[in-house]
C-alpha cells in the first residue's frame, strides 16, 4: 500500500519570493545555487527536490512575480477604465514599482533572462520570461484596439504598433530606474509617449 510523501517542511511563498528577489538582483545566468540555498535556506537536495531545476524555480518565481509585484500589468484590463487611463496608470504603476528600494530595481521579466548561456536550462529560462513578455505585449494591444473602437485612441497607426510601441516604453523602464532616472522624470515621459495617441477632443 502506497504511503503518503512527507509534508513539505518549508513555506513555499516565502521560498519563491527569496528565489525571485535572488533571480530579480542578479539575473537567471549569475544567480548561483549557493546564492539561492542562502536566500531560501534550503539545501541543493530540497530545492531541486521541490522545484526540480534551476530554469523550473525560474519559472515558479516569474509566476510568483507575476502575482506579486508584476500585477501592476493587470491594470491595463481593467474594464472600469478608458483605453488611454488604462494605459497611463500601468506605465505610473509600473515606474513606482521598478524605482521602489524595497527590492531590487527594475523589472524581473525585463532584465533576467533576457540573454544567457546556451544551455538547455538557460533557454528554458528565456522562454519562460518571453512568455510573460508576450502575455503583456498581448493585453497591451487588446487594450489598444478597445480604444480604437471606442474613438478615444488614433486610429492613424495599426493597434500592433501602437501597443509594441507602449510595451517597448514599458520594459525600456528598468534601464532607465538602474541608471538612477528619477520617477517624476519617467511619469513625464510616459505622458509624453502616450499624448500622440489620444484623439483631441
Amino acid at each position: 500500500m502506497a504511503t503518503a510523501g512527507r509534508p513539505r517542511k518549508f513555506d513555499e511563498d516565502a521560498v519563491l519570493d527569496a528565489a525571485m528577489t535572488v533571480f530579480w538582483q542578479h539575473g537567471y545566468d549569475a544567480a548561483t545555487l549557493a546564492q539561492l540555498r542562502e536566500a531560501t535556506g534550503l539545501s541543493s537536495a530540497s530545492l531541486y527536490g521541490a522545484f526540480g531545476s534551476k530554469s523550473e524555480l525560474f519559472e515558479r518565481a516569474v509566476e510568483h512575480y507575476v502575482k506579486g509585484p508584476g500585477r501592476v500589468t493587470d491594470l491595463v484590463t481593467d474594464p472600469d477604465l478608458s483605453a488611454a487611463e488604462a494605459l497611463r496608470r500601468m506605465l505610473y504603476a509600473s515606474i513606482a514599482m521598478q524605482s521602489d528600494p524595497a527590492h531590487p530595481l527594475g523589472c524581473l521579466v525585463a532584465l533576467s533572462a533576457t540573454v544567457g548561456a546556451d544551455t538547455d536550462e538557460g533557454a528554458a529560462a528565456r522562454t519562460a520570461a518571453a512568455r510573460r513578455r508576450q502575455a503583456d505585449r498581448d493585453r497591451i494591444t487588446d487594450c489598444v484596439r478597445r480604444g480604437q473602437s471606442s474613438g478615444e485612441l488614433t486610429g492613424d497607426l495599426d493597434a500592433d504598433a501602437i501597443a509594441t510601441l507602449v510595451h517597448t516604453f514599458l520594459l525600456g523602464i528598468s534601464t532607465q530606474v538602474r541608471d538612477g532616472v528619477p520617477p517624476e522624470r519617467l511619469r513625464s515621459a510616459a505622458d509624453a509617449c502616450l499624448a500622440p495617441l489620444r484623439v483631441r477632443t
